[in-house]
């Protein structure tokens, strides 16, 4: 859990440049890469988390920028990668201004319990990661060129005169 709010916004910050670079990668036609039949495709999964940042931080008192809950899935990935830069920022502003790191020993009601403030961003940024991988897994069965972001990517490694890990 953050107690400090310099520790949340920077590694919100390394967080949402990889996220934004996958997501910038993405293409119209990626979008309907399913996980499995009957399950989130890859446009829906990246139009959850532009959403989940306004919903989530919402319950805080914050009210960052971005799509509604229910708002349906674009069809452009450049809209999907858009509305989540203005998700993403907009939150920081938010958190800038507003909150102290006092803010963090807050309580709110969320999901049907109490959680600190600090509890909420640690939940929000695991979120998120979570939500990255499943990205990166799809864009691969999609033919996507999945760019580095917890490390180098299999064809980073060509990039720097080395040989990809095995197999």
């Amino acid at each position: 859990m953050y107690r400090r709010l310099d520790d949340f916004l920077e590694q919100w910050r390394q967080l949402t440049e990889s996220t934004q670079k996958m997501l910038d990668a993405l293409t119209d036609a990626s979008l309907d890469q399913p996980v499995a039949d009957g399950h989130r495709t890859l446009g829906r999964i990246a139009w959850h988390l532009a959403q989940t940042i306004p919903e989530m931080l919402g319950k805080t008192g914050l009210s960052p920028a971005g799509p509604a809950e229910d708002a349906p899935v674009p069809g452009s990935a450049r809209e999907i990668a858009e509305a989540y830069r203005t998700a993403s920022t907009s939150l920081v502003q938010q958190v800038r201004e507003r909150w102290t790191d006092a803010s963090l020993e807050v309580e709110d009601d969320m999901y049907g319990s109490k959680w600190k403030r600090g509890f909420t961003v640690t939940a929000l940024v695991e979120h998120e990661i979570h939500h990255d991988g499943q990205l990166s897994v799809l864009m691969r069965q999609a033919g996507l060129r999945v760019p580095g972001v917890y490390g180098p990517a299999k064809e980073d490694w060509a990039k720097m005169g080395m040989e990809p890990p095995a197999v």
